[in-house]
């Protein structure tokens, strides 16, 4: 007998039902329809391509943004039962990295970043596999980083064609109208596709801003009241670990840092304990989240100012991915913008020595001297992918949009309205209302009010859900 795809998802995975969105992606794709997804974090993107993945023959390449991520994918995977995903990453000896494209054929899923999918050993040994599917997570990097940084990512239609266009997913949890048409552009424009557009409102949480200029005080004071795992997001490294050491001197939290500087393995050891909630508070720096499989987050706060909307609905996405009540705070102190515009100053001194570099590339030791980023540049000028004009132009679009972006972070910061409908409408959204007592800070949502609310509701629906999924099971197993 043919299982459903509720009854497929229910034994392979153990979920009684899909989550907004995801039946609609994975019904596209089982029909041979390019898809761009764009689903809020915790509606669980990664269950979109791995449930294909096991229906369709062939590979399942997935390009990941940050090693962290892919490493999470694959023992997520791995503790599915699924043996065959492997990371093909930096992190790897040149030996192990042979042995896999030797080995290739025997893998279901591969991830990489995008500039290990550009090495040309590694695309020639996937044009010889069948692609199943190609997909692009986190999608709105394409349009976010680019030429600025990370150019390879405006390359990817390149492999897409080189791999005789595969079946295509993008995935994302936000992006804008613009966002979505330079994503569309850029990995649809040979065929026809199909959209799946969810709310980027996130209605399970709360959202709160304090400005202050006693920044660690204050922290103290809201963690003394909150209860359940925290994810602290911190600009730096040096900060997270500072941080870290505030709360294990003051309070009786278990805490721990992270961020890109400890090794592979360390990292892998913090998300494991946090997963396993061994860990009650992680302050981290953007390089950790994205992929995170820890439903039962209840607040993430942000100590220093993020430098987008786009990227702070991502981060504060890790709240509450089990829809329990849960929370998002962020501290401002005035003046916390200017390590972005110090970042758009920098960006904009390397364009200042772009021009020097394209017309003295053949100087000995000019072009060693240069960034990596400059250098990538230079390349790419060199191989005619572009124009010095139109790098110039591209580099200049791309500071006006970090721009606004600043700009749009700082309104709502700065905003006495309601500041759920502010990002509904930064996004293009239809304006949905949401009662006061569960909204924002600007509709009168007290903070310690609501984190009782939270201790009472997560109790009520944990044996609502108890009950409901012991239904499920008797209900499935008199079918069977």
């Amino acid at each position: 007998m043919l299982l459903t795809l509720e009854q497929e998802l229910f034994t392979r995975f153990g979920y009684a039902a899909f989550k907004p969105g995801q039946k609609e992606v994975i019904t596209n794709l089982l029909d041979g329809m390019n898809t761009l997804a764009v689903l809020p974090t915790g509606t669980g993107k990664s269950l979109c391509y791995q449930f294909v993945g096991q229906k369709l023959e062939g590979l399942t390449v997935i390009v990941s943004p940050l090693l962290s991520l892919m490493e999470d994918q694959v023992r997520q995977l791995q503790r599915q039962g699924i043996k065959g995903a492997v990371a093909l990453n930096s992190t790897l000896q040149y030996s192990e990295k042979r042995y896999i494209l030797a080995k290739m054929f025997q893998y279901d899923y591969l991830f990489l970043s995008p500039e290990m999918l550009l090495q040309q050993e590694v695309l020639s040994v996937l044009q010889r596999q069948k692609i199943a599917l190609f997909v692009v997570d986190e999608a709105h990097c394409v349009y976010q980083w680019g030429v600025d940084f990370r150019p390879e990512y405006s390359k990817l239609d390149l492999v897409q064609k080189q791999l005789d266009f595969p079946l295509t997913l993008a995935l994302t949890a936000t992006a804008t109208p613009v966002v979505q048409h330079a994503i569309i552009k850029q990995l649809f424009s040979h065929g026809s596709y199909q959209e799946v557009l969810s709310s980027v409102n996130r209605k399970n949480i709360g959202l709160f801003v304090k400005e202050t200029s006693e920044k660690e005080e204050v922290l103290l004071d809201y963690l003394s009241k909150t209860a359940g795992k925290i994810i602290i997001y911190c600009a730096t490294r040096n900060k997270t670990e500072q941080i870290s050491q505030l709360i294990q001197a003051k309070t009786s939290f278990k805490v721990a840092y992270y961020h890109g500087g400890l090794e592979a393995s360390e990292r892998s050891r913090l998300q494991e304990q946090f997963i396993d909630n061994q860990i009650d508070i992680l302050c981290a720096t953007n390089a950790f989240g994205m992929g995170i499989d820890k439903p039962d987050v209840r607040g993430v706060i942000h100590f220093d100012l993020p430098d987008s909307l786009e990227n702070y609905l991502q981060e504060i996405g890790r709240a509450g991915r089990d829809g329990q009540k849960s929370w998002a705070l962020l501290l401002y102190k005035k003046g916390d913008e200017f390590i972005h515009r110090f970042f758009l100053e920098e960006t904009r001194a390397n364009r200042a020595t772009l021009k020097s570099l394209i017309e003295g590339e053949e100087q000995a030791g000019l072009l060693e001297n240069a960034t990596e980023l400059q250098q990538k540049w230079v390349q790419g000028y060199l191989a005619k992918d572009y124009s010095f004009e139109e790098l110039e132009h591209r580099l200049e679009e791309k500071e006006k949009d970090r721009q606004a972006q600043l700009r749009g972070m700082l309104t709502y910061i700065e905003t006495t309205t309601c500041r759920r409908t502010l990002i509904q409408t930064y996004f293009q959204e239809p304006i949905v209302k949401q009662s006061p007592e569960t909204c924002c800070d600007n509709c009168a949502l007290f903070f310690d009010i609501y984190q009782d609310s939270i201790v009472k509701s997560n109790k009520t629906s944990n044996q609502n859900e108890e009950d409901w999924r012991s239904k499920f099971l008797k209900l499935f197993k008199e079918r069977d």
